[in-house]
């Protein structure tokens, strides 16, 4: 028989919409990865809400059609489902109770029981939020599974562009939204080519071949209105036209283009290749006209991630030790993570030395979030686990800790992808440079000689700042930058701080 076991999961809901330093990019990160598993879950019977409340509506009206629901589910014939059933309408509409009004954006419960992975096991969802923008739209559900679609149109960004690539050999139509590039049709065709044969028929030739290239654009605009013309008006905010002949400029200026569309042309491009390859080259140089969009904005901020690589900048780290090393040092000003980064960070405490405790970077297949103990592969020592977490999700509970900016990058374009298979998903834009991390002195490890950890990290301070000026501006090396002060007087870090702002350069003052 099934065993059936009732535990409260808690699942990490978004920010309240307001807060103070709510990132739109982290809390659409966090909606997108919380669907994921509401969409996964199967509940017994119909005992799973959804409800959602726009901005302006009344709680106690929603409170009364829960009761009104109530009454209804009274008479479900099965004890099972008829109990589940009950108890989510009460533990939703003891959720409503925390809320005197609703919310600027509206509110989001979703409640119910759904059957753990095994089957053995039932689990409960409880979560509500206030989403990071106004969702206008009022629902209530109940069934087998949550009803997740207007979510899912929360995230969608509100620009939605088109694009038309035409050439001789054939056209593609294509829409870009926020990160999400959609190919909706490609055609081919073969159009005879311009030549001199023919005698006393080359200018019969010459009309059929014109009279093929204006059925084929005739096609095209056809095509057009199919794809970008919704209940009368354009259902894109913009349209690009891309091409490598002439074809691109006859199609704007033709009376056959609805004038609908040609009204929302923003850019027309030369591009050197037709269909998939031309189509990511129009988004690239169309990058003026649609510059508020994600798939674009996230293409600038990796091609600029590329280019320090390019020149060998000591301001950029990449790899998962080096990335986390320099962020707890506060030294990373702007980090990127991939959104679909299966890395856990986990907490493991000595069995036997008291307040050793270690953090280690490991993938999701190596260690189970639930787990107890890890048995560490090089020295055979078995940890207690303390905790263990999604990286991404400590990630976003930290990173304003260490005064860093925090933008997820996705997989969907080319530089994206190279940054995820190449770079393992994650780098960053330093603050300064990272060539502190090979100095022994930043690292804690002994040098030749004694190390004296107060007078040795002044020295590796300014002899860093000396390195960096002009050489006929560097001052001589300091044998011992306290030997002029008393030999009794305890420095702190606001003297540290001094002994820097007297360097030479304005900018290393700065």
């Amino acid at each position: 028989s099934t065993q059936s076991t009732w535990e409260l999961i808690y699942m990490v809901a978004p920010l309240p919409a307001g807060s103070n330093g709510v990132d739109e990019n982290i809390e659409r990160y966090r909606i997108k990865k919380m669907l994921k598993s509401l969409e996964e879950a199967r509940g017994n019977g119909t005992s799973m809400i959804s409800l959602i409340i726009p901005p302006g509506e009344q709680i106690t009206k929603t409170q009364k059609k829960l009761l009104e629901e109530a009454g209804k589910a009274s008479n479900i014939k099965s004890r099972v489902n008829r109990q589940s059933v009950e108890a989510a309408l009460t533990s939703t509409r003891e959720r409503l109770k925390l809320y005197p009004r609703t919310p600027n954006n509206g509110l989001v419960i979703y409640c119910g029981t759904v059957f753990s992975e095994d089957g053995r096991s039932e689990k409960k969802y409880t979560i509500d939020f206030e989403p990071f923008k106004p969702i206008n739209r009022s629902l209530y559900y109940c069934g087998e599974r949550f009803d997740t679609e207007p979510l899912q149109e929360l995230l969608e960004d509100d620009q939605r562009f088109g694009f038309i690539v035409v050439d001789g050999n054939g056209s593609l139509f294509g829409t870009l939204q926020g990160s999400s590039k959609v190919i909706l049709q490609i055609i081919k065709v073969d159009l005879p080519k311009k030549h001199g044969r023919g005698g006393q028929s080359a200018l019969r030739f010459a009309r059929l071949r014109e009279e093929k290239r204006h059925n084929y654009l005739r096609k095209v605009t056809e095509l057009a209105v199919v794809h970008f013309i919704t209940n009368d008006k354009a259902n894109v905010a913009g349209l690009v036209l891309a091409g490598s002949a002439d074809f691109k400029t006859k199609l704007s200026i033709s009376g056959m283009f609805d004038p609908r569309l040609a009204e929302k042309i923003v850019k027309i491009v030369d591009v050197s290749y037709g269909f998939e390859n031309g189509f990511s080259q129009a988004i690239t140089l169309a990058e003026d006209a649609l510059g508020n969009v994600k798939y674009v904005q996230e293409k600038k901020l990796i091609a600029k991630f590329f280019e320090e690589i390019n020149v060998d900048s000591p301001k950029i780290v990449f790899g998962l030790e080096d990335s986390m090393k320099l962020l707890e040092m506060s030294a990373v000003e702007n980090l990127l993570v991939w959104e679909n980064l299966e890395t856990l960070r986990v907490t493991l405490k000595h069995p036997e030395k008291e307040g050793e405790v270690l953090v280690h970077y490991l993938k999701k297949d190596a260690v189970s979030v639930d787990a107890k103990t890890h048995k560490d592969a090089k020295t055979g020592v078995e940890y207690q686990v303390v905790e263990s977490i999604p990286l991404t999700e400590w990630l976003i509970q930290n990173y304003r800790k260490f005064g860093s900016k925090m933008q997820f990058i996705t997989d969907k374009s080319q530089e994206g992808f190279q940054f995820v298979k190449g770079f393992g998903g994650i780098g960053g834009f330093l603050r300064y440079g990272n060539n502190f991390l090979d100095d022994p002195m930043a690292s804690g490890k002994e040098a030749d000689g004694d190390f004296d950890p107060e007078n040795d990290f002044i020295q590796s301070l300014l002899t860093n700042q000396r390195s960096r000026l002009p050489p006929m501006s560097r001052p001589a090396p300091i044998s011992n930058p306290l030997s002029n002060f008393s030999p009794n007087y305890q420095y702190t870090s606001i003297h540290l701080l001094c002994l820097l702002y007297t360097s030479p350069s304005p900018r290393d003052r700065g």
